[in-house]
């Protein structure tokens, strides 16, 4: 039998560790003393000490971990876990290894322009839109698909953000894949050309533009640049979202407010 400070110097934590173990039920004393209360450990409980200290630096909360131990899974099941756990670990040091190039780029971008571009990694809103597509012969002249969409909408118009989608995925002087339309909380009838539907969630590289349209051939060059820098592509149609717009819109308007999104995958 060891004493409590023993068998702590022993599995190298705390005597603090193995109260709280005790307390959470998932490492009881081998005997407690009646009239003292000190607790005393077997050199046998050593193995179920190591499984919980080791399922708790993989990062198994304290619940999980008492499942794992008290259950007694087998060892296929405890190898599915960890795969698991490992897929989910990757996940987070990709994340944070995009976050990092992120920071990287921003301390050149100061260096390099003064002033950063602050993009943001995020998962995008499924939101619902009302649109109409079709082929344009340049980017502003997107402005005469909006009537259409405005005009079926009717009031119902003023609660949703106005949006434009660019499905043509290069820089295009003509003939350009173009939607414009309207976001909603949810679906609206809509008829003739106009569909409706719910845009899928992405992971999107998110900027927000305040100024004119006549800046965003810069602010494109300068997103496109980040995106390289940072180990990132574009993998879907990008996102103009109007926060703030004026009627009639101007290209030349800096009060303007746009977000601007691309949907984006780690770079092969």
């Amino acid at each position: 039998m060891f004493a409590i400070g023993e068998f702590a110097r022993l599995a190298r934590i705390t005597v603090k560790t193995l109260r709280y173990y005790d307390e959470a039920g998932l490492l009881k004393p081998a005997r407690v003393d009646r009239e003292t209360g000190y607790r005393s450990y077997k050199a046998s409980q050593l193995p179920r000490l190591n499984r919980i200290l080791v399922l708790k630096e993989l990062g198994f909360s304290l619940e999980r971990v008492a499942a794992l131990v008290n259950e007694g899974i087998s060892a296929s099941e405890m190898q599915g876990m960890l795969r698991l756990r490992r897929a989910e670990q990757q996940s987070k040091i990709e994340e944070e290894s995009s976050r990092l190039a992120a920071i990287e780029h921003m301390i050149e971008e100061i260096s390099r322009e003064g002033a950063p571009l602050e993009v943001v990694i995020k998962e995008s809103t499924p939101n619902w839109i009302v649109s109409v597509r079709d082929a344009i012969q340049s980017y502003p002249e997107i402005g005469r698909l909006y009537p259409e969409v405005y005009s079926q909408l009717g009031a119902q118009a003023a609660s949703g953000t106005p949006i434009a989608i660019w499905h043509s995925t290069e820089n295009k002087s003509s003939d350009i894949e173009a939607e414009a339309g309207v976001l909603f909380d949810a679906p609206i009838t809509v008829t003739g050309r106009l569909q409706c539907y719910q845009l899928p969630v992405a992971r999107v590289a998110s900027y927000v533009h305040h100024g004119s349209f006549e800046q965003f051939k810069s602010v494109y060059d300068r997103l496109t640049r980040w995106m390289e820098e940072s180990g990132l592509r574009p993998c879907g149609p990008c996102r103009e979202i109007y926060l703030q717009i004026g009627n009639p819109v101007r290209q030349d308007d800096t009060s303007y407010v746009t977000e601007i999104q691309f949907p984006v995958e780690k770079s092969k």
